[in-house]
C-alpha cells in the first residue's frame, strides 16, 4: 500500500508549493508607479493623475505618477519595458507610442509588440480635421475637391515630421486620392497659430488643442477622423464620407512589462475599466472627444497590432521617418 501511495504523495507534495503562487498571481504590490513618458501638464499626464488615486483606492495601495519625457516617449516606455514584472511599474501612454515605433524603427529601443503586456485601454476617440476660417471650405467635400483640382494647393500643418497628425494627413491624402503640401512645425502650438492666421489651410489635431481657436471663430472644424460618426461631436461628419476608408483615432492605454503575471494583468484590467467609467474620468476623456473603452487585454493587444501595421504601412509607403 505504501508503495502505491508514494507516487501520489510525491505528486501532491510537488503541487503544494505552486498553489500559493497561483492564488497570489493577481496580488498587487504595496507601491505602484505609473510612468507617463511625456512632460507634466499634457493630456496623458492629466489622465494619469486622475486615474492614479482612483486605482490606489480600489487596490488599497499607493500609486505614484512619474513623468519620464524624452525621445518622443521612448525613454519612459523603455524604462517600463525593462522594469520589474510584478505590477509595480506601469506605463500610461497614447497611440503615439505606435507612430514613434513606425517612424523611428532604428532608434526605438524596444519592440512594442513583444516588450509590453497590454493591460487596458482607458479611452479612445477621433481627432478633428479643421481648416482656417479664412478658407472657403465648408465641408469635407469642399476640401477634397480643392486638393484634387490642384496638387499641393492645400497646405496642412503638423507638430513635426512623423507626428500622428502628419501620418494621419498622409493617410487622408491616400484615401481621398489627393496630394497636399505638408508644412511641419516644431510643435502643435505654432502650427495652430498659423492655422488661425490663415498661413496654412488645414490641420488634424485633438479637440482640446483646437478648442480655443474654434471658440474664437478663427478655425472651423469640418469632420472627425473616425470611420463612424462620433457621439462627442454629433454635428461633424466622418471624413471618410469624402475619403472612403479613412480612419485615424487616438487612444490612451496602460501597459505592463511583458511577463507580468496574467492574473495580475486581468485584475488591473477590471479595475481600470471600472475607473474609466467614473464620472470624473469620463469627463476628462470627453473634454478631448474620447470615451471609455472597455477592452480586455487580448482585445487591446489586437488593436495595438492592427494600428501599428497601419502606421508602419503609411511610414513605408511615404518614406516618413522621424530619426
Amino acid at each position: 500500500m505504501q508503495r502505491l501511495l508514494a507516487p501520489v504523495l510525491a505528486l501532491l507534495a510537488g503541487l503544494l508549493p505552486a498553489l500559493p503562487a497561483t492564488a497570489q498571481s493577481d496580488a498587487v504590490p504595496a507601491v505602484m508607479r505609473i510612468v507617463v513618458p511625456f512632460a507634466p501638464g499634457g493630456s496623458n499626464d492629466v489622465i494619469a493623475r486622475a486615474v492614479g488615486p482612483a486605482l490606489a483606492k480600489r487596490l488599497n495601495n499607493t500609486v505614484i505618477i512619474e513623468n519620464k519625457p524624452g525621445a518622443a516617449g521612448a525613454i519612459g516606455a523603455d524604462a517600463v519595458a525593462k522594469g520589474p514584472k510584478d505590477g509595480s511599474l506601469l506605463l500610461l501612454t497614447s497611440s503615439s507610442i505606435l507612430t514613434s515605433a513606425a517612424t523611428m524603427p532604428r532608434t526605438t529601443p524596444y519592440d512594442v509588440l513583444t516588450a509590453f503586456a497590454p493591460v487596458a485601454m482607458v479611452g479612445q476617440g477621433p481627432m478633428l480635421l479643421a481648416v482656417s476660417a479664412a478658407t472657403p471650405y465648408k465641408s469635407p467635400a469642399d476640401l477634397v475637391a480643392a486638393a484634387r483640382a490642384q496638387a499641393g494647393s492645400v497646405k496642412y500643418g503638423t507638430a513635426g515630421q512623423g507626428s500622428i497628425a502628419h501620418m494621419s494627413s498622409e493617410m487622408l491624402g491616400d484615401a481621398a486620392r489627393v496630394q497636399m503640401l505638408h508644412v511641419p512645425y516644431k510643435g502643435a502650438a505654432p502650427a495652430l497659430l498659423d492655422l488661425a492666421a490663415g498661413t496654412i489651410d488645414m490641420m488634424i489635431s485633438n479637440y482640446s488643442s483646437l478648442a480655443p481657436q474654434i471658440k474664437a471663430g478663427r478655425v472651423r472644424p469640418l469632420a472627425v477622423t473616425s470611420r463612424q460618426a462620433s457621439p462627442a461631436f454629433p454635428d461633424l461628419p466622418p471624413m471618410a464620407g469624402a475619403a472612403p476608408g479613412f480612419s485615424a483615432e487616438i487612444w490612451v492605454a496602460v501597459f505592463a512589462p511583458a511577463g507580468t503575471p496574467a492574473g495580475l494583468v486581468q485584475r488591473l484590467n477590471r479595475e481600470l475599466v471600472e475607473i474609466a467609467r467614473q464620472s470624473d474620468i469620463r469627463a476628462l476623456l470627453e473634454a478631448d472627444g474620447a470615451l471609455p473603452t472597455p477592452l480586455n487585454p487580448a482585445e487591446v493587444a489586437v488593436r495595438v497590432k492592427e494600428d501599428l501595421a497601419a502606421w508602419k504601412k503609411i511610414a513605408t509607403d511615404k518614406n516618413i521617418t522621424a530619426e
